[in-house]
């Protein structure tokens, strides 16, 4: 395809280079390869199941640990509310109150979420903020009938002119109402890093946001700050960090030609979360914490949920320290078989390596090599919840182009459901992936892994969009927890259900762990 000079700069002034746009061309014609998956991790297979007593050893081994590391809790926080009201979007839209109830419009949809709205207002942390303005804007609201009421409410939320809940970034809703006042989720992460992600009375926290909603989160902590300090005894450090413009992908018609604008400028896409790989990539921390930003609970159950993260923690970093033993042993070059023997068993047994098939020919230098370059790697432990429903994305043993098999997050849509045995592999997961992961992204010498050294680049993504009313192919980059951490040592481990309250919609927070009664 040719570029023009004006492309060129437009190129080069995203931070891009021309080299990078070409390799996202190729993988628009070539295509992305589905997932190899070789089984299901289950548990004993790929998933460690941990009893009270090994659970209760961990979180020890954390506390014990904890004052002598540096932690950091990272927490994807970018999007808008938009898609958690969806459903009020289209109510707002498509209502005509003067042919149908709101009854006979949810019964037409069957809209049970809708329906759930409707039967739960009440219950909704922010009810009583949104009839303060309801009293504002429609004065004379109670003298219509049940259903005007119920759209007038609904348009006081969401109209651009007035809340505009669903221009405001997810973490700044109102999540959870307690006696005096009501918590955002950002709040939220605050109480709950003092849990588990402090040392010395001393919390770090990195949010990833959309900058344009810099200020409000500003603006939201110098609220807070002082009461959730004295709180919790614990200080808070709180930075933020922006999608860079330089993980934007170009976007193509579906005939994989450039798709331009009406000026006949290139379109750029961002390009999903993988693209915060380069923001994690920032932390010089020993341990993180990572963890989205609407999975958080009311007060009551924050013990309970960071009894589960400290032990994934202390997991983390009686594993690290082994690694780190063994790779000071092997650099020393003093091995012996026996070591070699020691080091591949700690490798399988605690780091799930599948160790390759030639490897007893290697001479003792090749076996050396391979050893070190199989220890020093990131390393992620990763908490899993058993499905509930169907199943979807979630842990797999998954098969390279060169045979090798590793355990993998893989995302439903990386899965080929027209191939019978890749369905049925999918069909017989027991688990799920939350997004609940602690991370050690430092070698045994202290240093900061490059993170980019460990990417899968052909799990990206093709997803089809539309710009102006017109259909464009866009391209995300492989998934923070997906590609972008294929070459990482990863432990599974199963965390009850408890650990995943996610806000998808809105009326997710009328669910028992959001609410206080």
């Amino acid at each position: 395809m040719k570029f023009t000079d004006i492309d060129l700069q437009q190129i080069k002034g995203k931070g891009l280079t021309l080299e990078q746009v070409q390799a996202q061309l190729e993988l628009f014609k070539s295509g992305v390869p589905f997932v190899n998956l070789s089984s299901a991790a289950t548990i004993d297979n790929g998933i460690v199941k941990c009893s009270e007593e090994t659970k209760t050893y961990y979180i020890n081994f954390f506390e014990n640990e904890r004052d002598g590391v540096s932690l950091a809790k990272f927490v994807p926080a970018s999007g808008a509310a938009t898609r958690m009201f969806k459903t009020l979007f289209r109510f707002i839209e498509e209502y005509a109150p003067e042919d149908e109830t709101i009854n006979s419009f949810i019964n037409k949809h069957n809209d049970t979420d809708l329906s759930l709205f409707f039967m739960g207002m009440e219950k909704l942390p922010f009810y009583n903020r949104v009839m303060e303005q309801l009293h504002v804007f429609y004065p004379d609201h109670a003298s219509f009938c049940k259903d005007k009421q119920k759209l007038l409410f609904v348009k006081t939320m969401m109209d651009v002119d007035k809340m505009n809940y669903g221009f405001y970034p997810k973490g700044l809703l109102p999540f959870h109402k307690y006696k005096n006042h009501l918590a955002t989720a950002f709040e939220e992460h605050l109480f709950e890093a003092a849990l588990y992600a402090s040392t010395n009375n001393l919390a770090y926290l990195h949010f990833t946001i959309s900058e344009v909603y810099k200020k409000m989160f500003d603006d939201e902590f110098a609220r807070i700050q002082d009461i959730v300090e004295r709180k919790t005894n614990t200080k808070f450090t709180i930075a933020f960090s922006y999608q860079k413009a330089s993980t934007d992908t170009i976007a193509v018609t579906p005939q994989n030609e450039l798709f331009r604008d009406d000026d006949g400028q290139l379109t750029f896409r961002p390009s999903g979360h993988g693209a915060l790989l380069d923001n994690l990539n920032q932390l010089d921390t020993d341990v993180i914490f990572i963890k989205n930003i609407d999975n958080v609970v009311v007060y009551k159950y924050e013990d309970e949920v960071a009894e589960y993260k400290k032990m994934l923690a202390g997991m983390l970093l009686e594993i690290q320290q082994e690694v780190f033993e063994h790779l000071k042993h092997l650099e020393k070059g003093e091995v012996s078989e026996d070591d070699i023997l020691k080091i591949s068993e700690f490798l399988v047994n605690k780091l799930n390596v599948v160790i390759s098939s030639e490897f007893e020919k290697f001479s003792t230098k090749y076996k050396i090599e391979y050893l070190v370059d199989r220890l020093n790697r990131p390393i992620r432990i990763c908490g899993m919840v058993k499905n509930e429903g169907e199943p979807g994305g979630g842990p797999f043993w998954v098969k390279d182009e060169k045979g090798q098999i590793s355990l993998q997050i893989v995302e439903s849509a990386q899965i080929d459901k027209d191939n019978k045995k890749q369905n049925e592999i999918l069909m017989n997961a027991t688990h799920f992936n939350p997004v609940d992961l602690v991370c050690g992204i430092k070698n045994y010498k202290g240093e900061v892994f490059d993170l980019q050294d460990f990417v899968d680049p052909k799990t990206a993504f093709i997803t089809k969009k539309t710009k102006a009313g017109k259909d464009l192919m866009a391209l995300e980059l492989p998934g923070l927890w997906n590609g972008s951490m294929a070459g990482w040592n990863t432990v599974f481990v199963e965390v009850p259900l408890i650990t995943f309250n996610p806000v998808k919609t809105v009326t997710d927070l009328l669910k028992p762990t959001h609410q206080n009664e």
